[in-house]
């Protein structure tokens, strides 16, 4: 028997989804560049990006921050059209980036390093991205790097994909495009060192929020490198095992506390099998698997309602 349906289904119209945006399609555009001691390099990035800026027919700023330079870096910054605000003294990396985000009125905000090695070229590349994804980042390919950096930053990459189960392709990268209204929920619980990038990847992951990388080619720096090898990567490891334990703890102490109860295991199979005795070895390893998957709930939580204090200021 057929049943007429009461009103007419209309024809779908065949034609891909556009995950966007439209208000950020016009969105302005704030760049934020930090710097310390780059005289030679900075008066020609910034013409450049400026440049790029004219090109894309919306607002845009760009705000620099001088992280207590002690060169002529605030003297090149004079004659260009740009916002410049210079700490009294050198705070860090990420403590200028953060100054700048309090100072930035557009829509979306870009961050980009001032020693040249970004390309201002790549940046309509990244903010037209901005409205299906909430954060933007430029992946810089392995040829980029000095060996010893590109070693430590696949392990940074590997190590930070376990613990926001999401594919990193250059965890530490700082040219990267963020919609205003998310990143400012975030700045917080941004670190004053170059350790900013990592912290921001891992928050807006742990939140919930969209994240794409652009593959860009990092140049040669025009300036000595801020970073020591030795000292520094003794640094990024103690950082990157923080960051860990701070966004995703339990994925940390969970390991700990299987391996712990796993060697338990094996030991009293082994101690039973020869003794027939259960050792006081086993009993302990028994213990602290239980206690470090107690320590992870625990910790669990307390990083839980620190992103429901991020929700609420947003």
């Amino acid at each position: 028997m057929k049943i007429d349906s009461p009103l007419p289904i209309p024809a779908v119209e065949e034609r891909p989804r556009r995950l966007f945006y439209d208000d950020y399609r016009g969105a302005s555009v704030s760049v934020i560049i930090p710097v310390h001691n780059e005289e030679d390099a900075i008066g020609g990035l910034i013409e450049r990006v400026i440049r790029v800026l004219r090109e894309l027919g919306r607002p845009w700023e760009v705000v620099i921050i001088d992280d207590g330079s002690t060169d002529h870096t605030l003297e090149r910054l004079e004659p260009l059209e740009v916002k410049a605000i210079a700490h009294p003294y050198n705070i860090g990396n990420g403590a200028a980036i953060k100054t700048g985000i309090r100072h930035a009125c557009g829509e979306i905000i870009l961050m980009m390093d001032g020693d040249g090695q970004h390309d201002p070229a790549d940046i309509p590349k990244l903010i037209e991205q901005i409205g299906p994804y909430d954060m933007v980042v430029g992946a810089r390919n392995n040829g980029s790097h000095e060996p010893h950096r590109m070693l430590a930053n696949n392990f940074y990459n590997l190590f930070a994909t376990y613990v926001a189960h999401f594919f990193i392709r250059d965890l530490t990268s700082g040219f990267r495009a963020i919609k205003a209204s998310v990143l400012k929920r975030f700045t917080y619980l941004l670190p004053n060192t170059f350790s900013y990038p990592t912290t921001l990847t891992l928050s807006l992951l742990r939140a919930g929020h969209s994240l794409s990388y652009e593959p860009i080619v990092a140049a040669e720096r025009k300036s000595k490198s801020k970073i020591k090898p030795v000292r520094d990567g003794v640094r990024f490891l103690l950082i990157i095992f923080k960051i860990a334990t701070f966004f995703s703890p339990l994925k940390i102490f969970l390991p700990f506390s299987l391996l712990f109860l796993a060697s338990g295991a094996s030991n009293y199979a082994y101690t039973y099998y020869t003794t027939h005795r259960l050792t006081n070895m086993s009993v302990l390893c028994f213990i602290a698997s239980f206690l470090f998957f107690l320590l992870g709930l625990i910790s669990e939580q307390i990083a839980q309602l620190r992103f429901d204090r991020s929700e609420e200021q947003g």
